[in-house]
């Protein structure tokens, strides 16, 4: 045999001998693999790299780490730290569960007690320009904010972003963010398929109106606040305050995508999964009981006529669970 084909055959070997090795590495503990051989520190994720860590965890694909997922998930992420083929027994069950209360209080941002995909994104080093798409220090003010940029890059009216919208909105958000530098087109298409996976909870290849609300968060739904709920009666700086916090060009009504805004945030209130048609049949509901001048806008005292629906129903919803 010539010195050739010994040389092809022992890199043969080689190749298979490491193969073995990293899909026993990642048969005992998913997250060495991410880990850098000499430092142990862990690599930045790519945006695949990301959702293969997700996908692997997020077993039952219900959205969120939890329960045994978010056990085998922080056992795993601590463990791997070793060089040793070494699997999730090594962290005592003590270990565990202190280790599972601080991560939780560090990462666990609306208290559920479970991780959802934004969670975790803050935990994970990734790319740059990937972390910059969860938009962590930068959401919305409100939702009028929201459903002008959803009027914008629905370009085709559809009721929907579809994928060709979607990578144009994320290609102006990180143009925005980083002036300096040019995404390439190989890796728009990696992120705009990747925020699918994310966001795209029905797997209808495109984002709905609810879904592209968690891609695009806003700081606060504030008809969440308490004092909508229960027994608080409704002060006129209460109303005032939610009347300029969705009249943002201070003409007086709400119309328009201000109204949008309004009726997205109402809607939130009772229902979870929702589209662009949702929407517009709430609106037409809404408007039908409380546009009494039939303008299409919402005056305050019309405004005022519907935060006191909302919190009578709310108190009405907390006596019957009593």
């Amino acid at each position: 045999m010539s010195s050739g084909n010994q040389n092809n055959t022992a890199a043969q070997q080689q190749q298979l001998k490491n193969n073995i090795r990293v899909n026993l590495d990642r048969c005992s503990n998913f997250m060495r693999q991410f880990r850098d051989p000499e430092s142990r520190e862990l690599t930045k994720l790519s945006a695949n790299q990301f959702m293969d860590v997700w996908s692997h965890y997020d077993k039952d694909a219900n959205g969120y780490i939890e329960g045994t997922e978010l056990d085998g998930f922080l056992a795993e992420f601590v463990s791997s730290v070793n060089i040793m083929d070494v699997g999730p027994e090594v962290v005592s069950d003590a270990m565990l569960a202190e280790l599972k209360q601080c991560f939780m209080e560090a990462y666990d941002d609306n208290q559920d007690g479970k991780i959802d995909i934004r969670e975790l994104a803050q935990l994970l080093p990734m790319e740059e320009n990937f972390l910059l798409l969860f938009r962590f220090d930068n959401p919305l003010d409100s939702s009028v904010e929201f459903m002008k940029i959803w009027r914008e890059y629905d370009s085709d009216g559809s009721g929907f972003i579809e994928a060709d919208e979607l990578k144009n909105f994320l290609r102006d958000l990180l143009t925005e963010a980083q002036r300096d530098k040019e995404v390439t087109e190989d890796k728009l298409i990696e992120y705009t398929d990747t925020m699918l996976q994310v966001f795209d909870s029905n797997r209808d290849g495109k984002l709905q109106l609810s879904e592209m609300s968690k891609l695009l968060p806003v700081r606060e739904n504030f008809l969440c606040r308490q004092v909508f709920k229960g027994p608080t009666v409704l002060s006129k700086d209460d109303i005032e305050r939610v009347f300029a916090l969705y009249d943002r060009d201070n003409n007086g009504t709400i119309e328009n995508e201000e109204l949008r805004g309004f009726l997205k945030d109402l809607l939130e209130l009772v229902k979870k999964d929702y589209d662009a048609q949702d929407l517009l049949d709430f609106e037409e509901t809404i408007l039908r009981g409380c546009d009494f001048n039939r303008d299409g806008k919402i005056s305050k005292k019309e405004l005022t006529m519907i935060l006191l629906a909302l919190s009578k129903h709310s108190q009405d919803d907390e006596t019957k669970s009593k």
